[in-house]
């Protein structure tokens, strides 16, 4: 949607189509080809990362779009916030442990060097 077609006009025969135009707040104009009989959308992207605005005639107003589902949201859907404390201090708890372990081990080799010397 929206791109430009570098294919040549000759030797076809295209289908009927209107132009648009736009204008970004930037004032930038810009046009959009369109079939006859498509709908045209009240704001269109422009290549500078705007968006334009229908500048003649009236366009069709965009459907809202639905926000997209984060992975928080995902994660809420399969469990309740008190399981997910509960993953947590589970998770946190394991992590202590291997701390511990691996300081023990540390104390351990470091008193072996010790007698050793």
């Amino acid at each position: 949607m929206g791109a430009v077609s570098y294919e040549t006009d000759r030797d076809h025969d295209l289908a009927p189509r209107r132009m648009a135009k736009y204008r970004t707040p930037s004032g930038e104009v810009f046009e959009i080809p369109f079939a006859d009989d498509a709908e045209i959308p009240e704001e269109w992207p422009c290549k500078n990362g705007q968006t334009g605005t229908l500048i003649e005639g009236e366009g069709v107003e965009s459907k809202p779009v639905k926000p997209p589902r984060t992975h928080w949201d995902m994660l809420l859907e399969r469990r309740t916030i008190d399981e997910l404390d509960e993953l947590l201090e589970e998770r946190l708890e394991q992590l202590r442990k291997r701390r511990r372990n691996a300081a023990r081990i540390a104390k351990e080799q470091k008193e072996a060097q010790e007698n050793q010397a």
